[in-house]
């Protein structure tokens, strides 16, 4: 019996994730690249006997923004996992970066010191110090282990049918909090882990154990047994 696993896809590329500018609540559209890259994306890696099976989908959640939505559109799409698998979820949303919004790395610290909020050497780290009028790490924590006890709850139910995989469609830094959350780990420990635009990663479990999730480092493809009666 294969394992439960959570699919995260970080939205495809946007003008300000390629420029590196913070993007939360501000709606962009993908890039013409970006939809040409998650669309080759979705051929490759989402279909029977592939990385992604739409038929084995659970529960979709995606961000409420628009980049978010239209990757899922090109990648999965509700025709090949049916709408009633597909909700969109706040608690998937960006981080909100408040004052920070549309701000590079560099322009927030020079920011901070213009407004003496970085002292003793120190320099922004989103992880540690949050955002100001914005989430903090704390609060980003809360959301997500919300949704990480409801996918958990989900996947300990259906653990014995065909459909019990989850896939979480939203962006860069709240999927690495969601990776870092997934397995129990505080996120002010500043996770160095990289999740491209347009890029699917997978969390699971060890030993088919809901109460042992992990990161899966590297992933095989799932092919049922061609003798197994499978749920449509």
């Amino acid at each position: 019996m294969a394992t439960p696993r959570v699919f995260i896809a970080r939205h495809g590329e946007t003008e300000w994730s390629l420029s590196g500018q913070h993007t939360s609540f501000t709606d962009l559209p993908l890039t013409p690249n970006g939809e040409r890259r998650v669309s080759a994306t979705g051929r490759a890696m989402v279909g029977k006997d592939r990385l992604i099976d739409p038929r084995h989908l659970l529960k979709v959640y995606i961000s409420p923004r628009l980049r978010a939505r239209r990757t899922f559109d090109l990648l999965v799409g509700e025709d090949k996992c049916g709408t009633d698998r597909v909700v969109v979820d706040d608690r998937v949303q960006e981080w909100n970066y408040g004052d920070y919004e549309g701000l590079l790395t560099s322009q927030i610290r020079t920011l901070r010191k213009e407004r003496g909020l970085d002292r003793d050497g120190k320099v922004w780290n989103i992880w540690h110090d949050g955002c100001e009028n914005g989430e903090s790490p704390e609060q980003i924590t809360n959301r997500l282990d919300d949704i990480i006890a409801e996918i958990h709850d989900l996947q300990r139910t259906h653990q014995k049918s065909p459909r019990k995989d989850i896939l979480v469609v939203a962006h860069g830094h709240i999927l690495r909090a969601f990776a870092m959350r997934w397995v129990k780990k505080n996120i002010n420990e500043n996770p160095a882990l990289l999740l491209e635009a347009g890029a699917i990663g997978v969390l699971s479990y060890e030993h088919n154990n809901i109460d042992e999730p992990a990161i899966l480092l590297g992933g095989a493809f799932i092919v049922p047994d061609p003798n197994e009666e499978e749920e449509n």
